[in-house]
């Protein structure tokens, strides 16, 4: 075993003295070192809950035969981030947190590893480190909250019952009765927000990769469904260490593929794509921009989720989950690829339960376009997504007015303001990996635009990037971004901008000729940040088309 670096032989009496300070007994310290790499906050509504699931996982390795060890990892809850500054560390804390699961994992030479995840950026940012580390893993994603109830409000999510809530308040569609009462109740438990936003997305395509145990994305991180899953995760890991089954057995390209095709099949958080980039090349895994774009032409959608619909997580874990999923997909999917579950997706996908009035057989589904799309043209040479399911058909062409804005905040003031009118395209830019910094989410202004009924007579592009909550005409992840020079720099107030979802195009309508002149003016980018670990990250991100990696 591994841990018998800091376990054997006379030479390691002090390592074994300092282990035995933690309270490990000379007869477990011969037992496989199983890490549990726990992001619990109070900060963060998703991981409120973890304690409990830390002690289900603990019991589970100690059943096993194994000795466990708690170790703590940074979280950032990205609703309240959102719409400030804070929002710059969100995509960067991923790497922070692949850098702290490598580092003590690798620093106490641990056996193996229980990945305790839930929100956006952390259960991407484990999975890289367990790459890093390659060790046995297993990742236990705490769950959905409950949805949300207020007197006629059903089904309420964090952002129908807050983000979008504000919008149908400046409408004067609610009172601010109402409006206070729904944020009251938009958030009734713990576990990550209740639609296929980006936490839920990366939990779903987690357990699809072959990294989570059946059902553990959708179990709600109430439910003693979800206690027992952590349980079973911790028995597990410790026969994934006897077995010698390690990450690099389990993600490879097919497993990936597997990951993008159901990712394109339930519509989910445009943020997958770099995410899934990242963990493709730290799995030194050939996965780019084209494996998204070759299967988005031959997947369609199976199901629509919140924000897309009104079903929530509920209803999705209710109709047979990521399980159901791979059932309707079975002959779409790579189907011999390894999970931690010790069988195949395709073995997984023969006991599934499914209900298929809302996860139906592939060749049943009513929709025609993947759920997500890449976008190509004279704006975008390398790049950027949009998710198809979140904008209604009848805007998959939309044509308008450019009106520009070189931050979040100058966009924000001037829908609040209602500068914004039907028939713009809200240009948004400066927002990138690089130019940000951070690549900030755009949930302030995609919600407002909803709630003041704008969602289908305007479009909002920009190199940052969405949350999973956003819906509507909304391009991200535009490359090369603003701050590289691209071509998003140069559009101009009154420009004309084509999106074409069919075609797969995004267009500015302006000569090449009047681009080269306007490029000739352009100022040199100057860093916002000049300090601190933004700085460093601004530095040494790359584009959001090769997954904003480090």
């Amino acid at each position: 075993m591994k841990s018998d670096n800091i376990k054997k032989g006379i030479a390691r009496t002090p390592h074994r003295g300092l282990l035995m300070a933690t309270g490990v007994s000379r007869k477990n310290i011969n037992a496989p070192f199983i890490g549990i790499a726990s992001s619990f906050s109070d900060l963060v509504p998703g991981h409120i809950g973890m304690r409990e699931l830390e002690r289900q996982i603990e019991k589970g390795i100690h059943s096993a035969g194994g000795q466990a060890f708690i170790f703590g990892v940074p979280a950032i809850c990205d609703g309240i981030a959102m719409g400030h500054s804070g929002m710059r560390y969100s995509l960067p804390s991923r790497d922070l947190i692949a850098d702290c699961v490598e580092s003590v994992a690798a620093a106490h030479q641990l056996d193996g590893i229980i990945l305790l995840s839930n929100c956006d950026k952390i259960t991407p940012g484990m999975l890289i480190g367990a790459l890093r580390l390659n060790i046995p893993a297993i990742v236990v994603t705490a769950g959905p909250m409950l949805d949300g109830e207020c007197g006629n409000h059903h089904k309420l999510t964090m952002v129908t019952g807050s983000f979008e809530a504000v919008g149908q308040y400046r409408k004067g569609e609610i009172t601010e009765e109402e409006l206070l009462a729904m944020e009251e109740e938009s958030c009734p438990s713990a576990g990550a927000c209740q639609g296929m936003y980006t936490a839920n997305t990366m939990a779903c395509l987690t357990e699809v990769l072959g990294m989570s145990l059946p059902y553990c994305a959708s179990s709600s991180a109430v439910s003693s469904k979800k206690r027992r899953i952590a349980f079973e995760s911790g028995m597990r890991v410790v026969e994934l260490v006897k077995e010698d089954i390690k990450p690099s057995d389990i993600i490879t390209k097919k497993a990936l593929r597997n990951t993008i095709t159901a990712d394109l099949a339930l519509g989910g958080s445009t943020n997958t794509f770099l995410h899934i980039l990242a963990i493709a090349n730290a799995a030194g895994v050939d996965i780019t921009l084209n494996d998204f774009e070759e299967l988005s032409q031959k997947i369609h959608q199976i199901v629509k989720i919140n924000p897309s619909s009104s079903l929530t997580m509920a209803d999705f874990h209710n109709a047979g989950g990521v399980p159901a999923v791979l059932k309707s997909l079975k002959n779409k999917l790579n189907n011999d690829v390894l999970t931690v579950s010790g069988g195949t997706i395709f073995e997984i996908a023969q006991s599934a339960y499914q209900n298929t009035d809302i996860i139906p057989d592939y060749d049943k589904s009513s929709y025609t376009q993947a759920g997500l799309a890449v976008l190509y043209g004279n704006l975008a040479k390398d790049g950027c997504v949009i998710k198809t399911s979140g904008v209604d058909a009848d805007c998959y062409v939309f044509e308008g007015t450019a009106k520009c804005f070189n931050s979040e905040e100058d966009a924000m003031f001037a829908l609040e303001n209602d500068i914004i009118k039907e028939g713009d395209v809200i240009v948004i830019r400066y927002e990138g990996p690089k130019g940000g910094p951070g690549m900030r989410e755009m949930l302030a202004p995609t919600s407002l635009l909803v709630g003041k009924g704008l969602g289908k007579k305007c479009a909002l592009i920009t190199d940052g990037r969405f949350s999973g909550a956003t819906r509507g005409i909304c391009v991200g992840h535009i490359c090369p971004e603003a701050a590289n020079g691209g071509n998003i720099a140069l559009i101009e107030d009154g420009d004309r901008i084509k999106i074409d979802i069919p075609q797969r195009k995004m267009e500015l309508l302006v000569s090449d000729s009047i681009l080269d002149n306007r490029r000739k003016n352009l100022k040199p980018f100057e860093p916002k940040i000049k300090s601190g670990y933004l700085y460093k990250y601004s530095q040494n991100v790359q584009d959001a088309s090769h997954g904003a990696i480090v």
